[in-house]
């Protein structure tokens, strides 16, 4: 196979990468993927940092020995802990991370809704890890005095909607308990891969806040350092999506059920 028609490796913790690998697909179609989840060792947002670097590690070195020629750690507390050693440890390789929505929440803020004083509220949800590492630290910092960002951590929802049923009343209950008192809050930036995919409930419990969130963007992020590295797949051929996990069982096709959503 060229260089070309190799395809982008995608990983995450679990499930929640498809949220990314679709928009992925969507604007790109002729590019072959594989998406590696680590179900096994689901969910990374409550395991430390050093442990989350470690899988991650594992995880690129797989996809790369089964020839990804560009890599998306579609995981936002595997980009916090790991994107930036693993572009130390891979210079040449096209590296893509996520990381939460706050930037165009800031400007929803400023721009639609005319606050250009500060007082625009964010609801920042993702991992207990996520909001703890000093990445997201520096982006809060960032939009200092943009905007009132509130972090959220949100354990075990990760968790929750590993068990394939977004629908669950588990999920249902657990989201109505959380969000209770963010009611006035006038945009929500979903800061973990898994969440995209509970949005429409999110919105049930919060109608008059805009949901943002990193996927699409990282998505567009990839095709163009892909791109910009000449290796675009340019073959007016039918892409392949190859899904792979490192646990068994049903798995594969809960990422096939969640892609197809």
């Amino acid at each position: 196979m060229i260089d070309n028609e190799k395809p982008i490796g995608v990983f995450d913790s679990g499930i929640g990468g498809v949220s990314v690998l679709r928009e992925l697909h969507a604007i790109a179609p002729s590019e072959n993927v594989i998406y590696y989840g680590d179900s096994l060792n689901a969910p990374y947002g409550e395991k430390s940092a050093e442990e989350v670097r470690k899988l991650t590690f594992a995880a690129v070195e797989k996809l790369l020995g089964i020839g990804a020629k560009a890599i998306v750690v579609a995981c936002n507390t595997a980009t916090g802990a790991a994107v930036r050693l693993l572009r130390e440890a891979y210079p040449s390789l096209p590296i893509v991370g996520i990381e939460p929505a706050i930037k165009p929440a800031v400007l929803f803020g400023e721009s639609e809704l005319g606050k250009k004083d500060g007082s625009s509220r964010i609801l920042v949800m993702a991992t207990p890890v996520t909001i703890s590492q000093a990445k997201f630290s520096h982006l809060m910092e960032e939009y200092n005095g943009r905007a009132e960002i509130i972090p959220l951590p949100c354990p075990h929802l990760a968790e929750l909607i590993e068990k394939g049923d977004p629908d669950s009343e588990e999920i249902a209950e657990y989201l109505k308990n959380l969000l209770e008192d963010y009611r006035d809050v006038d945009s929500v930036v979903l800061g973990c891969t898994h969440y995209p995919f509970i949005k429409k409930h999110i919105e049930a419990y919060l109608p008059m806040a805009k949901i943002f969130d990193g996927g699409l963007g990282t998505a567009r992020e990839a095709i163009r350092r892909t791109a910009a590295a000449g290796l675009a797949n340019t073959q007016n051929k039918i892409s392949r999506i190859t899904f792979m996990s490192s646990k068994e069982g049903e798995t594969l096709e809960l990422y096939r059920k969640f892609f197809e959503m």
